[in-house]
């Protein structure tokens, strides 16, 4: 759904989410917001520097959605959850070991332990492939994509085709986690990313498999 907003842009992110409860009847508490990440309640939309004619996204449910089903990539999720529980922590598994023991990449974007941060602005880069190529992660949002960049070439995935995304701290560097993003119906369309910054794994978890909400 697409809304015209007026809005005063001296009024913080929680005063938006009063506005867009009155549009759209999801309660505040279940909005995410997003401009350039997530949007932070405290602030002023002046101070995020949202501009006249800016596009603003929300990800949300009526409490009503939520009683009546689980959406199908949140069961996925579970299972694999339950599936992960199972086994050996992936980190030590040989296939992700021969990644993992190159060591941490020189160019890899600083982590902040302990800390959720909204996607930066800038492509998340320095991190390695499956092959341990470098790779590059850049979250289009206006066009509900996700750009997975290499050396040799650009996948340009909508988020929709993204069935989950998977992540673990890797062992003795609890800051960095490997991710995977599954692009088709078994493990063995897992895209592996290695030395994902921990700030930002909940924020990339929400973008990809959020639904969104324009206006």
């Amino acid at each position: 759904n697409k809304y015209e907003v007026k809005f005063c842009l001296d009024s913080t992110g929680a005063e938006l989410k009063q506005k867009i409860h009155s549009l759209t009847g999801l309660p505040p508490a279940m909005q995410k917001v997003m401009f350039k990440g997530l949007l932070p309640e405290e602030k002023t939309l002046r101070e995020i520097k949202v501009t006249n004619g800016a596009k603003i996204m929300v990800v949300g449910s009526t409490i009503n959605d939520v009683l009546a089903v689980n959406t199908p990539k949140e069961a996925a999720q579970q299972e694999v959850k339950a599936e992960e529980n199972k086994k050996e922590p992936l980190c030590r598994q040989k296939q992700h070991r021969k990644v993992l023991d190159k060591g941490k990449p020189d160019d890899v974007m600083p982590s902040v332990k302990g800390v959720q941060e909204r996607l930066p602005t800038v492509p998340l880069s320095g991190m390695y492939n499956k092959s341990g190529g470098k790779v590059r992660l850049t979250f289009k949002l206006e066009q509900d994509q996700l750009w997975i960049g290499t050396k040799e070439r650009t996948e340009k995935l909508p988020m929709g085709s993204i069935k989950n995304v998977v992540s673990e701290p890797i062992e003795g560097h609890e800051d960095y986690h490997m991710m995977a993003f599954q692009l088709g119906p078994t493990e063995a369309s897992y895209y592996w990313v290695y030395w994902v910054p921990t700030q930002y794994v909940d924020a990339i978890k929400d973008t990809v498999l959020g639904k969104w909400q324009y206006f």
